[in-house]
């Protein structure tokens, strides 16, 4: 068997006795005849991110497993995505993760790659890399949070705080209470508890055949991810020794499945961007319609938060993504092939029966589905609405527009909002991609303050930005173009009439076409802002519905990824 670690390590010459003394120094033993799988592990794990930190006690046992198969296991580290201390947000960095893993992989003696990641934008940034190497790989994840209780009840990950800030701007929280809450989410290290990004992503790469079936969902510290990790390192040497590609095993009927899943489950809206990156780092194009059209004929069947009510632990005691998968039935291509060689229809018929919280699809948490997509002059491109997590009423609505231009705007008129209607609706512009930087989740804009006091949880809002998986409310999304790129919201003024109506794919703005060119006409222009990595950040980015992707990285429609190969002589 030839690998493509051979042109390193395979030879007589002084290029290949200084790659196998540098392997062995850290290690890893190789012969002048090679032959043995040089497997990498991506190891995300950091004390800047504690939704990673787990993965670090996956490292041992899937050294085994590798090693075990005749592979030799080669650890290193990458960039850490924490969505709670890196600013302004972890999305910012997610192509460059991509780009850190697909320059390391390619300049490496590598032959395979485990993925070690967790925090949601790790997952995604670090398999658009590992699949513009075209190189076989797989994904572990550290799993869910233990789950903390306030007030004799469990609270989960993100979606109860955001509840909780609420109640404490209204008032009815006080300092002591807001402090117990403040210990009980300190309770434990892994990503969010409930169906945020994180567990969306998990369960997106258990559909693709990247993620061992049923592993996402085992909370963090669980010893089966002990043994599930040996199994990944054995498996990825399977994978290697047979020829295999990340082409090959992510196919379109794949995707499909992963879209499929995620709308069943009422997923994150990131998850939408982050799929159609990862798939376009193949050549598989995802028009943002699947997701609306897929919503429409697939219910949302996880009765998890935010969607719903129950937690990750509460998932993976009805069996995990592979109860899902058994509940969706001829909704998915069976003949798929997962992460442990099965194909999907064989784990579909050995998963245990829907039970709490996964219910039948004649039984469904929301019939009407996860997603919407809707278009107009406010977003001819585009935007999302993640309607199993709207206010059924204000689905269909009309109102004068609140504007908020950028993160302090928002909190300083959300913190004041004297005589705002209770009809009208919440713009924040100029925060998508280019303007953000980096999509911030701050699309979840809070409600003023004088509305809270008076009871009013929900109300329509539109913005160029993103929201964090775990929110919820009546939020159009990732409105393309940005405002920032010369998109309409940004011509928005306040009392100006927004038309929303979701399921009939609708948002628009009232005004005449001659009206908003001639408003952009005047517009300022957006200053170019930043430096580095920043600027260019801000150059190449695509709009939400390509995916959020560089545009010389993403691949056009059809065309298989490639690895350029490095001339191997001396450095």
């Amino acid at each position: 068997m030839t690998l493509r670690s051979d042109r390193w390590v395979r030879g007589d010459d002084e290029v290949a006795l200084d790659a196998r003394v540098a392997l062995r120094m850290g290690g890893a033993p190789v012969r002048p005849d090679g032959g043995r799988p040089l497997i990498g592990i991506a190891n995300s794990a950091s004390d800047l991110n504690p939704c990673n930190q787990p993965l670090a006690d996956l490292v041992a046992p899937l050294r085994e497993g590798i090693e075990a198969a005749g592979g030799v296991a080669l650890e290193f580290p990458t960039m850490s995505l924490g969505e709670d201390l890196m600013k302004p947000t972890a999305m910012l960095y997610r192509n460059l993760l991509a780009m850190e893993v697909e320059e390391t992989l390619r300049s490496q003696p590598l032959d395979g790659v485990v993925v070690l990641a967790a925090c949601d934008k790790s997952v995604p940034g670090a398999l658009m890399g590992a699949f513009s190497t075209n190189l076989p790989c797989l994904l572990m994840v550290s799993g869910p949070r233990p789950v903390a209780r306030f007030e004799g009840r469990r609270v989960g990950t993100g979606t109860d705080l955001w509840r909780a800030w609420d109640e404490r701007r209204s008032g009815a929280l006080d300092d002591g209470r807001w402090r117990d809450l403040e210990a009980a989410l300190s309770l434990g290290k892994g990503t969010c508890n409930t169906m945020g990004t994180a567990s969306s992503m998990g369960a997106i790469a258990e559909a693709l055949g990247l993620a061992w079936p049923g592993s996402t969902s085992v909370p963090a510290g669980d010893p089966r991810h002990l043994e599930i990790a040996r199994l990944v390192g054995e498996r990825i040497v399977a994978l290697v020794s047979g020829g295999a590609s990340a082409a090959s095993q992510v196919t379109p009927a794949a995707v499909r499945n992963a879209a499929t899943v995620l709308c069943a489950l009422g997923g994150s809206t990131n998850a939408v961007i982050h799929l159609t990156a990862m798939a376009g780092r193949l050549g598989l194009p995802v028009a943002l319609e699947t997701f609306d059209t897929l919503s429409r004929a697939v219910p949302v069947i996880a009765d998890l938060e935010p969607t719903g009510s129950g937690l990750m632990e509460d998932l993976d005691r009805a069996g995990g993504v592979p109860s899902v998968l058994g509940a969706l039935g001829e909704a998915l291509d069976g003949d798929v092939v997962l992460a442990d060689g099965r194909t999907t229809r064989e784990v579909q018929c050995s998963a245990p029966a829907p039970r709490d919280p996964i219910r039948s699809t004649d039984h469904p948490v929301d019939a009407g589905g996860a997603f919407r997509v809707v278009r107009g002059n406010l977003a001819p491109d585009g935007a999302v609405i993640k309607r199993s997590a709207a206010t059924p009423e204000l689905l269909e609505h009309r109102g004068p527009a609140l504007v908020m231009r950028g993160y302090d705007e928002m909190v300083e008129r959300s913190a004041t909002g004297d005589g705002v209607a209770e009809d009208a609706v919440l713009v924040l512009s100029g925060v998508g991609p280019v303007g953000g930087p980096g999509m911030p989740e701050w699309g979840m804009i809070p409600i003023p303050a004088p509305l809270l006091a008076r009871g009013i949880r929900d109300m329509v809002r539109v913005t160029d930005a993103r929201m964090s998986g775990t929110s919820f409310g009546t939020v159009y999304l990732h409105v393309a173009p940005e405002a920032a790129v010369g998109g309409a919201l940004g011509l928005v003024r306040d009392g100006d009439v927004i038309r929303a109506d979701a399921d009939a794919g609708v948002l628009e703005v009232e005004l005449s076409d001659d009206e908003l060119a001639a408003r952009a006409a005047s517009a300022p222009r957006a200053p170019e802002v930043g430096r580095g990595y920043v600027a260019l950040y801000r150059r190449h980015v695509t709009q939400a519905p390509s995916g959020c992707d560089f545009d010389f990285l993403a691949l056009e429609a059809g065309r298989a990824p490639h690895l350029d190969e490095p001339v191997v002589g001396r450095s």
